[in-house]
């Protein structure tokens, strides 16, 4: 159990930026994105070359039909053409210039939390506007999803500026709606109905609750979808501090920690590399990107 830091209403400008999100932080990342390059797998057209596109038909779109030439790939023959005209018919397709990037970004009561750096919920979205800019810069569309424990908004994807800064202002306003209890599963089954087959996909969290059905909607997204998955952590959720009693407090709750037995120290540290390798178990199996990052890293690094 984890628990955020108090904040003080003599909170400097400097602590207010660990705690909560800055429009003028993001906006400031337009520059840092531009040593980017998003994880798009590499394009390659079925009918201009008979390449085996891994990236599961993303960015492709009809252009023509044409006469079948040996080496065409009959997944792509126009049957209703090759009806009408009695001659087999292949449509071509053409690369689109626009892809869809989405950005789930988890802001739960977990990743507003930290010990140090900056809380999770900051970094989440200091890499989600990291990747928008990049997507922006990249001539791609941006889009995503915002969820916490009783919200979520989507955001259809917008091409330029306008798609980065409506991003920006549901990173620093979320707009409330009626649902409770808002979990992982919840937000993975919603993606899974407003992505479109092809976008490239980052989910950026801390990954707690991530259960059976969570990991089955998360298959279903990598059938036809690039997904990257970006795991934020604090270093208390990796290691307890050295031996001694520590309170923890969100104003409601209290805590005491006593690190002193090192079996429980060592099994609280097994738990962090179970969840983490768990993720990373996933991303292989499913042909994902997987990325951590912590609560001190330069998220710039991070996402190279």
């Amino acid at each position: 159990m984890f628990f955020k830091e108090k904040k003080s209403s003599h909170q400097t400008p400097a602590g207010e930026e660990r705690v909560s999100v800055q429009l003028k932080n993001l906006i400031n990342l337009s520059q840092s994105a531009g040593v980017l390059k998003l994880h798009h797998a590499s394009i390659r057209s079925l009918q201009s070359g008979g390449y085996v596109s891994r990236f599961k038909g993303r960015g492709m779109e009809f252009d023509e039909t044409r006469l079948y030439q040996p080496g065409d790939d009959i997944r792509s023959i126009d049957w209703r053409v090759t009806a009408r005209t009695g001659k087999t018919h292949t449509k071509l397709f053409r690369e689109e210039r626009e892809k869809p990037v989405f950005v789930s970004v988890d802001f739960r009561a977990t990743m507003r939390f930290a010990t140090r750096g900056v809380f999770k919920s900051v970094q989440a979205a200091r890499l989600a506007a990291l990747i928008a800019w990049a997507a922006q810069q990249q001539g791609d569309k941006i889009g995503g999803q915002l969820f916490e424990d009783n919200r979520c908004v989507d955001i259809k994807p917008q091409s330029g500026r306008h798609g980065v800064l409506r991003l920006f202002h549901e990173l620093i306003k979320p707009v409330k709606n009626e649902l409770s209890e808002f979990t992982l599963e919840k937000a993975l089954t919603r993606l899974n109905h407003h992505t479109r087959p092809g976008s490239l996909i980052y989910i950026i969290s801390d990954f707690r609750g991530l259960n059976q059905n969570a990991e089955n909607h998360l298959r279903r997204l990598t059938r036809h979808c690039d997904v990257v998955l970006v795991f934020v952590y604090d270093a208390l959720e990796r290691d307890l501090p050295r031996q001694g009693r520590y309170r923890l407090t969100d104003e409601i709750n209290e805590v005491v920690i006593d690190t002193s037995d090192q079996q429980r120290v060592a099994n609280y540290h097994q738990k962090f590399v179970d969840h983490s390798r768990h993720l990373e178990n996933l991303a292989k199996k499913w042909a994902m990107t997987y990325i951590q990052c912590s609560t001190t890293d330069d998220p710039v690094q991070s996402l190279r």
